[in-house]
């Protein structure tokens, strides 16, 4: 009986170890295989990255250099209306409600206390109406009209130069492509010989102007149109909320 639970300690001891060795085998094949495949996508990420800059120092510098300027330049406006637009949004019915509490607690005066305090064009128009009101609400109703117009013109300051860097940029690039197709050709007429190695590279740089056109017009158009439309949102909540304190002048004044 001894020899048999002998036996069986050493068959269970070698099953243990021989277990133990294979589940390392395998936790190191994961690891070479999860490294490798780390090793392949850093690969492919880097030679996508490397395909970039040569396509693009493919295009030429002349007229790569003008697609890349104009997509910095969009992108520093579309960065800062952005930045703007954000702090110029405003809670209006929380605005609303302080303003009217003021005027019931300290009159015009202590609204317009109230409101230097405040940041943002609602505000603003808020202040220049009060401002107003010692010459009827009729008048204050003008210079809330007239200053919401100076507040839009300041919400949508340097927008059109982003959507003139739209336009541009696709132009740049087909331009740099019919250019490229000029070359293209002359080089066929100097050798009095059409042979697609001889225009293949020409062509090749001249589609490249088109693509890296097209990519920077797309990017900047989504900019464009995220701001147009927070643009537009705030000028909304500027006419609802300059109707309302319209209103509670004039419940004021009663």
């Amino acid at each position: 009986m001894k020899k048999v639970f002998t036996i069986l300690a050493i068959v269970g001891m070698l099953f243990f170890v021989t277990s133990n060795i294979q589940a390392q085998n395998e936790g190191n094949k994961t690891e070479k295989k999860v490294e490798k495949t780390k090793k392949a996508d850093d690969a492919k990420e880097l030679s996508f990255h490397q395909e970039l800059k040569k396509r693009f120092v493919e295009g030429g510098p002349a007229f790569m250099g003008i697609v890349l300027l104009i997509l910095i330049l969009g992108l520093a406006i579309a960065i800062e209306r952005i930045f703007y637009l954000s702090f110029a949004d405003t809670n209006t019915d929380k605005l609303l409600e302080e303003v009217e509490a003021a005027l019931d607690e300290g009159g015009v005066e202590g609204a317009k206390e109230l409101l230097r305090n405040k940041k943002g064009p609602i505000a603003s128009i808020f202040y220049e109406g009060l401002e107003r009101m010692d010459e009827g609400v009729d008048q204050a109703e003008k210079a809330v009209i007239s200053y919401g117009n100076v507040q839009v013109g300041n919400l949508e300051k340097n927008v059109s130069w982003l959507a003139l860097f739209i336009a541009l940029a696709p132009m740049f690039g087909f331009m740099g492509t019919v250019i490229g197709m000029i070359e293209a050709f002359d080089k066929i007429e100097a050798a009095g010989d059409m042979q697609p190695s001889l225009v293949a590279g020409g062509i090749k740089i001249a589609l490249l102007t088109t693509v890296f056109g097209l990519i920077v017009a797309i990017i900047l158009q989504v900019f464009y149109n995220f701001i147009i439309a927070k643009i537009d949102s705030i000028v909304n909540k500027m006419e609802d909320a300059s109707i309302s304190l319209v209103d509670m002048l004039v419940k004021y004044k009663k």
